[in-house]
């Protein structure tokens, strides 16, 4: 893995960043396919979404949402 993807993850988890939504960013920013849709959330789709744009300043909101 590359240095912005080791910094993001560990950024939002001493953020305390909702797990979905940190999984979500992790499977975009690889490019992974996604889940399946029965395992499809709000905070997955955005954590996704964000990866995928490589935004890595996206997930203020989610801080704080277990």
């Amino acid at each position: 893995m590359n240095a912005t993807y080791r910094e993001t993850i560990d950024k939002m988890e001493k953020k305390g960043v909702n797990a979905e939504y940190v999984n979500g960013w992790a499977c975009g920013y690889l490019h992974n396919p996604k889940r399946e849709e029965q395992r499809l959330n709000e905070a997955y789709d955005a954590g996704y979404k964000d990866g995928w744009e490589g935004k890595t300043d996206g997930f203020a909101s989610w801080a704080g949402k277990k």
